[in-house]
Formats: structure tokens, sequence, C-alpha cells
């Protein structure tokens, strides 16, 4: 299923990229490029309410917003492994060449990660990053369990890669009960909110089940890297020091919603963010900072800051 087909496919060896234009109409020719990553179980399309919000304040053709589907998800489920960051990273390297564009690109939880990945590699082709609830490493504690520690950090969301839907309906349903996601379904923003859901089902031919396109190979091998690579974890430094434009979005609110939040003042002061970077806290939780209006008014904010930098 796929609520919108994907309006590009770079073709690989074995399998292909899909990305999604979420431009405002037919971007100029040299219309700035914004390019858009998703978290560790999401899609594209939940850049959707950026997107919108970065088009209508840009008119328009004024800037071309791309969204891919990362390798082992959405439509891009067939690119094959290995999976990790580092993948992910000369993905994106990839479509900025096929655009012949140095896009402000833009993160999302894991994608944050990616996105600070990439500037940190390729400064010149990266020059400027949004990290949004992301990208800024805790330390790594001896004996980590990489699982055990997804299991407790995303929840639901990695819990549904092994369930199967008799019916979209029934994938909805599933997410209307989750406390950060739900209230944004029955929002003004859940009509882009279920497109993005809705493009994570695929059905299966044997039995007629619905089930998430993730892959869970790609999903464990991305969170080892988010959660203990040493490089990733040294990223945001290294892209800030190289002279990329960094600015980074967070959220009050956790995963579930919840009044702590993946960081808050004190953990960023602790974290010894590197000097330079801007940072900005949202009223939002982990999900609605991208999904819904004040959280997406947020992140164009600083895209729009970039933009023009």
């Amino acid at each position: 299923m796929s609520a919108t087909p994907s309006a590009f496919v770079i073709e690989l060896p074995e399998g292909s990229l899909a990305i999604h234009d979420l431009s405002l109409g037919t971007p100029a020719p040299d219309a700035p490029v914004v390019l858009a990553v998703h978290g560790i179980t999401a899609n594209g399309l939940s850049w959707r309410r950026v997107a919108d919000e970065v088009g209508r304040r840009h008119g328009p053709g004024g800037i071309r917003f791309l969204a891919p589907d990362l390798r082992g998800r959405g439509d891009s489920r067939s690119a094959p492994g290995p999976y990790g960051l580092a993948a992910h990273v000369d993905d994106l390297a990839s479509i900025a060449t096929v655009f012949g564009a140095a896009p402000v690109v833009v993160g999302h939880s894991m994608g944050a990660f990616v996105a600070a990945l990439a500037a940190a590699r390729h400064p010149e082709r990266f020059p400027a990053a949004v990290l949004v609830d992301g990208g800024a490493a805790f330390p790594v504690p001896a004996g980590l369990d990489v699982d055990a520690t997804l299991q407790a950090v995303i929840g639901p969301a990695m819990d549904r890669l092994s369930m199967r839907f008799p019916d979209p309906a029934a994938y909805l349903a599933f997410w209307s009960g989750h406390p950060a996601l739900g209230p944004i379904l029955e929002g003004p923003a859940g009509d882009a909110a279920r497109g993005y859901i809705e493009h994570d089902l695929v059905q299966d031919p044997a039995d007629g089940q619905w089930h998430s396109t993730c892959i869970l190979e790609a999903v464990r091998a991305d969170g080892a890297d988010v959660l203990a690579d040493p490089e990733t974890h040294a990223a945001l430094r290294t892209a800030v020091e190289s002279g990329v434009e960094a600015e980074l979005v967070w959220a009050e609110r956790g995963l579930l919603d919840e009044p702590q939040g993946l960081y808050d003042e004190g953990r960023l002061a602790a974290l010894g963010l590197p000097a330079g970077l801007r940072t900005t806290r949202v009223d939002a939780n982990h999900y609605d900072v991208i999904l819904a209006e004040r959280g997406s008014a947020a992140v164009a904010d600083a895209l729009d800051r970039l933009l023009v930098g």
C-alpha cells in the first residue's frame, strides 16, 4: 500500500531507493533543496506537514523538498543490506548528486543522527543541517543490550514490526491508542499522519494480512549505530567544527507524550554541545514535533534560517 507514490526512484544493483517530492508546485531549476531524513521505523511521508509549511512560506516552486524512504523502509524496502547509518549517508550523497544540490539536510530522531553523520563526512555537500529531537548522543553504558534498549526507547513502534493486521483500518486503530500519535490522528493534522502511517503498510500475498514495511534487520543495525557507534556520536561536533551550520530543535515531551523528553536543558548542558550550535525548545512531543502545527512551524523556522544563511 502506498498513500502517495514516490516521485523519484534511484535504481540500485539490487532493489531501489524511493524519494518523495513533497514540494509545493513545480520547483524552479535553481530552487534551494531540503533533504529530509525520517526516523528509525518511519518513512518519507512523515515530513508532509513540515514540507507543507515550508512550501506555504516560500510559495509554489520556491523550495524543492525531498524526503526519501530510507533503505529497508517504505518503498525502499527492497534496497538490501548491509544496513547502518553509513549506508544511509551514502544514499543521501547519491541523492544530492542526482539533483546537483548542496541541500539543507533535516533529520528527525534517528534521521537526525544520519543528517549529522552526512554533514560530518561531507560538509561541502551538506553545508547546513537541522536536527529534530535527535543527533546529540548520550554516553554509552558498558554492556549495552541494543535490542533491549531499542525496545525500551521506541516501544510500540518496535513491537509493530512483527504484528499482522487484517486491513489498514486495523493498523490505524492500533496507532489511535498511542498516547503521542493518537491525538494527532484525531486532530487537524490527521490526514497527513494517516498518509504517513498507511505508507508503512504492505500486504502479504500469502495470507492477505498487512504488516509494516520496515525490515527488522535494518532497524537493529541503525539502532546499534545510534546507540553505540563512536563516529555517529562525534558527528555533530565534527560537522560544526568543519563549518557546517547546524541547529537542534528538541521536543519537551517524550515518545509517549510523557513530560520528560529525550532532551532537557540539563541533559544538553551535560553533553557539552559544540559552540555555535543553536538550540530551540518546542512545546511538543517526539512525534508531533514534525507531525503537527506547532512543531512543524518550529522546524520550518530553523530551515528558513539556514536556507537564507
